[in-house]
């Protein structure tokens, strides 16, 4: 019975795991609602980064809903508009990109310029919205961080688009399974991807943060190790030519 009630203890490996699950399905569920609209697909997307962020730093027992509508209202302001305009900019590329092809000859070097610009904004945009909800600062210095934070170690970069493109060209390449792969997105899909994801960029975020202790609170000031500051991570940029 104690072995059984220990595997099922809230702090063993087992019990974290089912927690992850949890937290992971009911981010998941509010992140689809909220994305129905489609401009609204930015500051959902911040909004369960900032619960993924605070769970693999410790707080386990967090209110996944709570902290979702939490981490909702903090990023609104910014992820709203920064959404917007990335949609704007995706979708005035695509005409480009459409009518260049339309033309032909030298429009096609034309097109294949946008398309290294599309994929960039695509790229950007996937560390974007997870920098917004671990970092404060205005959006330009998002930006920057975004991009610092991209190029900082590429393998990790091929990762996360890996993580992004991969399910979704699964997805797309067997049709006639196409309903139970939209249930699977709707229930767990987003979230299990964006979790994938946050766990890779919190060791690269883990640095620049407050420091907390194994259940996520934040330590003293004596007990906490050394962190990098503001200008310390612009100085590792302007190293980087950013």
């Amino acid at each position: 019975m104690n072995l059984l009630r220990g595997f099922l203890d809230n702090d063993s490996a087992f019990g974290q795991l089912m927690t992850r699950c949890w937290i992971i399905i009911a981010c998941n569920v509010l992140f689809v609602l909220l994305t129905l609209p489609v401009v609204t697909v930015g500051p959902a997307w911040a909004a369960m980064d900032y619960v993924f962020f605070r769970t693999l730093r410790g707080e386990y027992d967090l209110n996944p809903l709570g902290a979702f509508w939490r981490g909702l209202r903090m990023n609104f302001r910014q992820a709203l508009p920064c959404w917007i305009a990335i949609l704007f900019l995706l979708g005035f590329l695509g005409l480009e990109i459409y009518w260049c092809g339309q033309f032909g000859g030298i429009f096609l070097a034309f097109r294949l310029g946008l398309v290294m610009l599309a994929s960039a904004v695509v790229l950007l945009t996937l560390y974007l919205f997870p920098v917004m909800s671990a970092f404060r600062g205005t959006v330009p210095e998002l930006l920057r961080h975004s991009l610092y934070f991209a190029f900082h170690r590429p393998v990790n970069l091929l990762v996360i688009v890996f993580f992004h493109v991969f399910p979704l060209f699964l997805t797309y390449s067997d049709l006639s399974n196409l309903p139970l792969y939209a249930f699977l997105w709707c229930f767990a899909g987003f979230g299990a991807v964006e979790m994938l994801t946050a766990s890779l960029l919190a060791r690269e975020f883990a640095p620049y943060l407050s420091a907390v202790d194994e259940y996520g609170n934040p330590v003293t000031d004596e007990d906490a190790p050394d962190e990098k500051s503001e200008a310390e991570i612009l100085e590792e940029m302007r190293k980087l030519d950013m």
